[in-house]
């Protein structure tokens, strides 16, 4: 059996539209992960002091905001002590991170995504993750984008193409 890993992206609150039961959702599998000792991994934005990193357009989005609140997760998910933070630099979990040397050294195969948003940090890690050849499974209903319908897209017709896409409540009933 592939060993697995949850990967919550983005789940910051200034990133985070205002909608109680998407956190709420993603506390679901979150736990439930927990209980399954499937390790947790949280991916979050951010930018070294000074953004050297940032473009000017990045800049007009994110330049005003302080760096380390930028880079809390929010308080309903936070992290519990030993899980990792992986500080990523643009929309894939892997871009400007450690994040593949992290799962290589711990065996990890198959990632289990959830977070905001679909259309962002969510594609963008599929596409990569897809092309690293990790096994993906994509919570549906644990992932929010602006555009509910660019959603519905990408997870019904798009990410099946190269993942297992469920919700969280019938992940709970699969064997990873």
């Amino acid at each position: 059996m592939n060993k697995s890993a949850l990967i919550v992206l983005d789940m910051q609150p200034v990133l985070l539209p205002d909608d109680p039961l998407f956190v709420e959702r993603v506390g679901q599998a979150i736990a439930q992960a927990h209980r399954r000792s499937i390790p947790v991994l949280y991916v979050v934005v951010g930018f070294r002091p000074g953004a050297p990193e940032m473009t000017l357009r990045t800049r007009q989005r994110y330049g005003h905001l302080n760096a380390a609140e930028f880079q809390q997760i929010a308080p309903a998910l936070a992290p519990q002590p030993g899980e990792l933070t992986v500080v990523k630099r643009r929309a894939s979990a892997f871009t400007g991170s450690d994040l593949e040397v992290v799962l290589r050294t711990a065996g990890i195969q198959h990632l289990i995504l959830a977070g905001y948003a679909t259309s962002g940090a969510v594609l963008s890690t599929v596409r990569e993750a897809a092309d690293k050849d990790y096994q993906l499974t994509v919570l549906a209903d644990g992932c929010l984008d602006p555009d509910p319908e660019v959603h519905q897209v990408l997870t019904q017709k798009i990410f099946p193409r190269q993942a297992v896409v469920c919700t969280v409540a019938d992940w709970k009933e699969t064997p990873h």
